[in-house]
């Protein structure tokens, strides 16, 4: 519907026998009413645009998903980092005990200034690590509060809990991961505009109502009138236009179809892949855990032969630096495991 006035101003007005035939200044007011009656291509287009609102809000879902990953592995930083400094700072413990038993025995003469300053060295290093491991863990906790928008940095204390559901495996996929969802929306609007091609060669008719207002009336237009129209516009000739349109959607189509089957393909592999790097990561965690454990027990012994003089200083130390490197690899396999549980989930749609 559109509204028009227009105001006309002659020359000369025109006059007949006394009677104003055409004024030197009018004015018209009309209205242009268009129904479509039958409008295949506009109703196509309609529909169409209903799809692209639906592919952009699952762009949206999507986006939202990799806003909760990178929060995730900022958490889980944050987490791996704390244990890498209470790994060291284990380290450290152990160190000073060991520096404060080589100094007593340097003051009762049964020990020597060597052995003193080894294990002096030993705490001095194990201080510079804590101090590194405990910048790193500052520097997550900034990265973690600047994704939840906080005013600071943020800690976190609960080990997360990467559960699988009852039903997790990869024949529901596309019911779960928001990109493949987007993929296969994607491909179904790009489907129906090509399939939509064919309703640009129908023709269109219109039902066209114009009411008509003119000041000051005369005697060949009355004041009030109006006319109603039916319009049928048939395409006949365009130069190959719509051909050429049709051949770009099935190009777009044929290029959104292998998309989505592509990225299906490589849904399920990463979901496979998942599988094995956490069954992985739970083997290599018991085996770092066992070494951990077996490293503690020979500073244990070693600390003790060292009390008796059955060990050398150097034994003891190296006993030390062995447990530490134990620890730490069981702070970075806890963390494989964990990220590789994120992996699956993530890979299965299941998170967050």
């Amino acid at each position: 519907m559109n509204g028009t006035v227009t105001t006309t101003t002659l020359n000369t007005g025109v006059e007949f026998d006394g009677t104003v035939v055409s004024p030197r200044n009018s004015v018209t007011a009309g209205l242009d009413v268009r129904v479509p009656l039958f409008a295949a291509g506009r109703w196509a287009r309609k529909a169409q645009a209903a799809d692209a609102v639906h592919v952009a809000e699952l762009g949206t879902t999507e986006t939202h998903q990799q806003t909760a990953l990178a929060t995730a592995d900022a958490y889980l930083t944050v987490i791996a980092r704390r244990r890498v400094v209470e790994a060291n700072e284990r380290a450290r413990d152990v160190a000073t005990a060991h520096f404060d038993l080589a100094h007593q025995l340097q003051q009762l003469g049964t020990g020597s200034r060597l052995n003193e300053l080894r294990a002096q060295q030993e705490v001095s290093t194990d201080d510079g690590l804590v101090e590194s491991a405990r910048l790193a863990l500052y520097r997550a906790q900034e990265a973690l509060g600047v994704l939840l928008v906080a005013d600071g940095p943020v800690d976190v204390a609960d080990e997360p809990a990467f559960d699988l559901p009852s039903d997790a495996s990869d024949a529901n996929i596309l019911q779960f991961r928001p990109d493949l969802q987007f993929l296969s929306a994607s491909q179904q609007a790009s489907e129906r505009v090509l399939h939509d091609s064919s309703k640009d060669y129908f023709p269109e008719l219109q039902a066209i109502f114009l009411p008509q207002t003119l000041y000051p009336s005369n005697i060949f237009a009355p004041a009030n009138s109006w006319r109603f129209q039916l319009q049928l516009a048939v395409p006949i000739f365009d130069s190959g236009q719509r051909k050429g349109q049709k051949l770009e959607r099935q190009s777009a189509f044929d290029i959104s179809k292998a998309n989505f089957t592509g990225a299906v393909t490589g849904a399920r592999s990463e979901v496979r892949a998942a599988r094995e790097a956490v069954q992985s990561a739970e083997r290599g965690l018991a085996s770092a855990r066992a070494a951990a454990d077996q490293a503690q027990q020979v500073v244990n012994i070693t600390n003790i032969s060292f009390r008796a003089g059955a060990a050398t200083n150097i034994e003891v130390i190296d006993a030390e630096r062995s447990a530490r490197d134990a620890d730490t690899n069981v702070a970075g396999a806890e963390d494989t495991l964990r990220r590789a549980r994120l992996e699956l989930l993530t890979a299965l749609g299941r998170f967050p």
